[in-house]
This record gives C-alpha cells, sequence and structure tokens, in this order.
C-alpha cells in the first residue's frame, strides 16, 4: 500500500458510517441528535481501526514509520475520546419507550437497560484506557503488566460499543450499516488474533540464542544473537525489533531495541541496551544460551530511497545503535561519501564503543565528534548540549543542504536538530527521525 493512499483511506473508513446513515433519509430529529450519532459512528469507527493501527503492520509503519504510525494511534484515540464523552450530553429527544407508530426512532430515544449498560461500560472505561496509555512511564507497574492491561481495555470497549451500537443505534439498525459494522470489528479482531497468535507463531519458528552480553558503557549493555536454526532476519541498517529473551514467543515481556550491528554483519544480530527499567534494569544478567525472539525489522530510519552529497548521523545517548549500524554498513561497502558523527552524551563513561568510533574518526571521510554536557575536567572535547549552537558549529559549512541528515535520541534534541537544520535551509526531506516518547 503506497504512503500516499493511507491517509485518505483512513479518512474514507472514519466518514463511511456518516456516509451510510445519511443515504438512509430518516425523518429528521433534531440537529444535536444527530451530530450526538455521528460523533458516536466516527468513535467507534476509529477505535475498530485502531486495533489495526497497533498491529505492528510493514504495509503501514513501513511506508510512513512506526514513530508516526504510532503517534497517529495516540492522536486519534485521544479524538475519538473527546466524541464518546460529547456523544451523550448532546441528545434532545427525550428517552422513552419506542412509540408503536415511530419505527424509525425519531420521537424517542429507546431506553433498553442492555444497550444503555454496554454503552455505559465503553463511556467510563475509555478515559481511564487513555490516561494509563499517556502516563504509563509514570504508572506503578511493569511495561508487560500495562500492555496486558492495554489489550484487555481495547478488548472491553471494542466489545461494549459493539453490542451498544447494534442493538441501540437508530442508524445502525439498516442492514448495509450493520453489515459495515460487523465488517470493521472482524478486521479489528482478525488484526488482534494475528498480532497475538499468528506473529508468534511465526516467531516461534525462528528461534535465536544469546551469544553474549558485554558491558560497553555506563549501565549500557550489548546483547548479541544469532539464530538457532535458518537465517537470520533480513533488516536494513537503522530499523529495530522487539526483541524477546528467555520468555516464550508469545510473551508480552518484549521491548523495542535499535539493532546496532551491520546487516554485513548477519547472522550475528547486535543490540545496545540501556539499563532504565523493567527488562533492561536485568539485562546484565541474562546468561550466554538464552533463547531469544525477534519482531520486525520496523522502522524507516534508513538510507533506502534517499540521496545526499554527505551523510550526517546525529545521536543523542543509546540513539547511536541505529546510526551506529548505518556507519558500519557504510563502512562495508565501502562508500566513500564524506560522513559525519554528531554524538552527545551526559558524560563520558556513556560513550559506547569509543575504540571503535575513534578509528572510524581517523577514517579519510568520515569525522566523528564528540559532545558531553557534563564533562570532567581531563575533558578534552566539545562540551554541551546537540543544540542548534552545535548544529550551525558541526554543520555550518558549504552545502551542508545538500546533505541527507539521519537523527536519533531523546524528544528534546530532535526537536533542536530539526529546528536547527531547517534554519540552516535544510529541506525537510532531507531529516529523517524515529521517536517513540510522546506526551
Amino acid at each position: 500500500m503506497h504512503s500516499v493512499i493511507l491517509l485518505p483511506a483512513y479518512l474514507a473508513i472514519t466518514v463511511a458510517p456518516l456516509v451510510l446513515a445519511w443515504m438512509q433519509d430518516l425523518p429528521r430529529r433534531p440537529v444535536l441528535d444527530d451530530l450526538s450519532s455521528g460523533l458516536a459512528m466516527a468513535a467507534f469507527a476509529i477505535l475498530l481501526v485502531e486495533f489495526v493501527l497497533s498491529g505492528r503492520f510493514r504495509t503501514i509503519s513501513g511506508r510512513i514509520g512506526m514513530d508516526v504510525t504510532m503517534r497517529f494511534h495516540q492522536l486519534v484515540a485521544r479524538t475519538a475520546l473527546a466524541f464518546v464523552l460529547l456523544h451523550p450530553f448532546l441528545y434532545r429527544t427525550p428517552f422513552g419507550p419506542p412509540l408503536p407508530w415511530d419505527v424509525t426512532g425519531q420521537s424517542a430515544l429507546d431506553l433498553d437497560i442492555r444497550a444503555l449498560a454496554s454503552g455505559m461500560l465503553a463511556w467510563v472505561v475509555l478515559p481511564g484506557f487513555v490516561a494509563i496509555s499517556i502516563w504509563r512511564d509514570q504508572l506503578p507497574y511493569r511495561y508487560e503488566t500495562w500492555r496486558l492491561l492495554h489489550l484487555v481495555g481495547a478488548v472491553v470497549i471494542a466489545v461494549a460499543m459493539s453490542h451498544h451500537t447494534l442493538t441501540i443505534g437508530r442508524y445502525s439498525a439498516d442492514p448495509m450499516l450493520s453489515g459495515f459494522w460487523l465488517a470493521l470489528l472482524s478486521v479489528a479482531i482478525g488484526s488482534l488474533v494475528y498480532a497475538r497468535v499468528v506473529a508468534p507463531i511465526l516467531k516461534a519458528r525462528r528461534p535465536y540464542r544469546v551469544v553474549s552480553v558485554r558491558k560497553i558503557a555506563l549501565k549500557t549493555w550489548e546483547v548479541a544473537i544469532s539464530p538457532i536454526r535458518g537465517q537470520a532476519h533480513d533488516f536494513t541498517a537503522g530499523q529495530f525489533a522487539w526483541l524477546s529473551l528467555g520468555r516464550s514467543a508469545f510473551s508480552l515481556a518484549e521491548n523495542p531495541f535499535s539493532i546496532s550491528s551491520a546487516p554485513a554483519g548477519r547472522p550475528r544480530l547486535e543490540f545496545v541496551i540501556k539499563e532504565a527499567g523493567d527488562l533492561t534494569d536485568r539485562i546484565g544478567s541474562v546468561r550466554p544460551g538464552t533463547v531469544a525472539y525477534l519482531d520486525g525489522p520496523h522502522g524507516n530510519l534508513t538510507l533506502d530511497g534517499r540521496t545526499g552529497a554527505g551523510i550526517a548521523l546525529i545521536a543523542g545517548g543509546v540513539g547511536i545503535a541505529p546510526l551506529l549500524a548505518i556507519a558500519r554498513q557504510l563502512e562495508a561497502e565501502g562508500d566513500r561519501r564524506p560522513l559525519v558523527l554528531l554524538y552527545g552524551n551526559r558524560v563520558e563513561e556513556q560513550i559506547v564503543y569509543r575504540d571503535e568510533l575513534d578509528r572510524m574518526g581517523r577514517l579519510p571521510s568520515v569525522r566523528v565528534e564528540h559532545v558531553v554536557s557534563q564533562p570532567a575536567p581531563d575533558w578534552g572535547g566539545s562540551t554541551g548540549w546537540i543544540d542548534r549552537a552545535a548544529i550551525e558549529r558541526v554543520f555550518g559549512f558549504e552545502g551542508a543542504r545538500d546533505w541527507l541528515y539521519l537523527v536519533c535520541g531523546p524528544a528534546p534534541m530532535l526537536d533542536a536538530v530539526e529546528d536547527a537544520l531547517v534554519g540552516l535551509g535544510v529541506p525537510t526531506g532531507q531529516i529523517v527521525s524515529e521517536r517513540f516518547r510522546y506526551d
């Protein structure tokens, strides 16, 4: 599916129930009543499509980026929440039992307690569901617990809204619109079954084994895996995968990590993992021989389909991982384009693969510059942050606007770097970044 048709396709699905309702040409009700029904139907369509957006389908995310897909997933969920919360307060037609001659529900809203109960269940659960998604990092339980709650909550909301819509909806009683809902519900269920049953089965058929775990910087580890049988996953330098260590292929205990090794280094795959909670706090205790599973590759922080007179890699912290894979692959391919790696950390001890980066920096076409925000007295490199001043200092040369820029790191750094590059005249199409932390 081409990226230019993804948004129109999404909008068509969201608007389709409104069009099918309008085509029924039922007797008019107060405008606010129809607005209420329209908001509810749009919200229901949005929430069912959310199952597809969160299913890690590369047909979708591979075209526009996993970060864009998940950000869109978050924003439209909040939009659906606003629609759902407004929905019951807009009605002006009174509640009451349907009158014998009012078969279209024009004069009274059906007071079916079962349908109302399912609607109220969705109305009550959805705000909490969205809230724990927004503030998941502040919640006092593990990531896999949050994933389980998220999964269960999504199913409860979908089932409740389906019952409410199909049993009490004025317009959804129409065979064509009810058929649309059943078709969309089937797609949502199919997406869930694929993500939680089919995908794990496929993962289980391609197991890996941990071959080494070593500390490479302050609270930062390299985990290397290789396939137990068959070939390693194909991937492009800069991509990431969900990694599960020592668990079943069906386990929710998996985390996304960028692949730091180059495709040229297969079948060995390496990941740079920082101790940051949950699985990562115990990463140093993982033993060689531990079974591992991969879901991937994902992401479009790659050189595929992109050109530039030179390559700029701008990293903050463990954001170096995908960019290191790109640098390693370029070296393996003998790419002679000029390359600049600008790498920021809080302290010098956080710099990963220091010897390798120093070696790369001695190559004729490569420049490696470190920036440390809290330097030791004997630090001889650049200090501060990767901000506008650093970008202008490193990339303020003639012709820099024709380079390709790949950026990975904390969200504030990404914002600063993107703004600074645009200020230097770099076209936005020449700036590639991925982010996975939002408000």
